[in-house]
């Protein structure tokens, strides 16, 4: 069902994220960090129900942590996605092709810079985890142009915004539900397509071990690799310490055909990307989204696979 259109609301929303860009870009860096971590501060006190999402979650994903370090690890997540609002309204202002190695370094960058010269298509696969934004940003800046699958925002005006952003060094967005046809084009062009691929696809989803629970994962990243034999890469970029300091980091790379033969390749394929996350995460766990209920969904009579 569609959401009802709230016009002044979506422009209010709107005038209130330009202002914020507009003041983070206008003061020194230093107060703009600081500003974002008081404002962590506000929210992990305020935001109960997202508080207690990220606390069952973890708790289910460590159970090996104390109470005390796993509310360690919610302040974290809080401030760590305080200062990406903050790192994201400077990027543009910051990096470029000449100074990128000041801001993100590679890790293992040899899947990487192969799959993106190769001509066959690419798979680059992340989840919300780190700054996932930055990837994309700092490729177009590099000269390298690729696809991003991103979900439309309900608010025009902040999608407008954003799409400027995102598409501003050259990567190309392609609308998550209603682009399929562009996604296609990209796909037998040997394109390089990004995707966020750890959000629950309810019970239709294809169960998965994520952080010792079956989680429902959406099958269209492996039925898409099969389908346009396609390699893949699953990445990570983590903050590496203070602000704007990244790590571009490849965590897994193969190829699609290793399980073309396979009755099971869309349930392998889909069990390896999200080996390959959880490693990542479990590195650097307060730089996931751990408000988000990843495991809402369960499956009616499938047990967890070991």
């Amino acid at each position: 069902m569609a959401k009802a259109s709230r016009p002044a609301v979506d422009r209010l929303v709107y005038l209130l994220v330009r202002s914020f860009v507009a003041v983070v870009q206008a003061v020194p860096s230093a107060w703009a960090f600081a500003v974002a971590g008081a404002l962590a501060a506000v929210l992990h006190r305020l935001d109960k129900r997202h508080r207690a999402v990220a606390t069952d979650n973890l708790r289910h994903a460590f159970p090996g942590h104390t109470p005390a370090q796993i509310d360690a690890m919610v302040r974290g997540c809080y401030r760590h996605f305080a200062l990406i609002a903050v790192e994201m309204a400077l990027l543009p202002r910051k990096l470029n092709a000449g100074n990128w190695r000041t801001f993100a370094s590679l890790v293992n960058g040899a899947p990487i810079l192969g799959g993106l010269l190769d001509r066959r298509p690419l798979l680059i696969v992340t989840g919300h985890f780190g700054n996932w934004e930055l990837a994309g940003y700092a490729l177009g800046a590099l000269g390298f142009r690729t696809y991003a699958i991103a979900r439309v925002l309900d608010n025009p005006h902040l999608e407008r915004f954003l799409g400027r952003f995102r598409q501003g060094t050259g990567q190309t967005i392609i609308a998550k539900k209603d682009d399929f046809a562009r996604l296609t084009r990209a796909m037998l062009a040997g394109g390089k397509v990004a995707t966020l691929a750890d959000q629950d696809a309810g019970p239709r989803g294809v169960f998965v071990p994520f952080f010792g629970r079956p989680a429902s994962a959406h099958k269209a990243v492996a039925l898409m690799a099969l389908e346009f034999d396609a390699r893949l890469i699953v990445i990570g970029v983590p903050r590496v310490g203070g602000p704007l300091r990244y790590e571009v980091v490849c965590e897994d790379a193969f190829d699609s055909a290793e399980y073309a033969d396979r009755p099971d390749a869309v349930r392998a394929i889909t069990e390896r990307y999200h080996a390959a996350l959880e490693r990542l995460i479990r590195r650097h766990p307060e730089q996931y989204f751990w408000l988000h209920r990843r495991w809402k969904s369960r499956p009616a009579d499938r047990p967890l696979r070991t």
